[in-house]
């Protein structure tokens, strides 16, 4: 998948940069959210965000719970920033399909 595709996912969305307070910047110069401005976007909306490195198949898988501790969603990535990045994507899906 890549960065790339995580970054354009989320812009697909309709985000901004003004909506967080740290980006971070991809190579070829679009900014996306650093991960705790990420973080914080899960945590507005109810949910905890969880990355945690998949030792066996050398990815990340990022999962997001609600307060009662139910699965709102996860999805995996090759890094970290990734695997944040392409998840707030995903739950700005979920929350404008509401």
């Amino acid at each position: 998948m890549g960065l790339d595709f995580a970054i354009d996912a989320l812009y697909e969305t309709g985000w901004n940069t003004t909506e967080v307070k740290t980006i971070a910047r991809h190579s070829d110069g679009r900014a996306y959210p650093a991960r705790d401005a990420v973080q914080a976007f899960f945590g507005e909306h109810g949910y905890e965000l969880n990355l945690k490195h998949i030792q066996l198949f050398d990815c990340y898988r990022a999962e997001w719970r609600d307060a009662q501790g139910q699965v709102g969603g996860a999805v995996v990535g090759q890094t970290a920033e990734e695997a944040a990045v392409y998840a707030m994507s995903q739950l700005r899906r979920q929350l404008s399909a509401k």
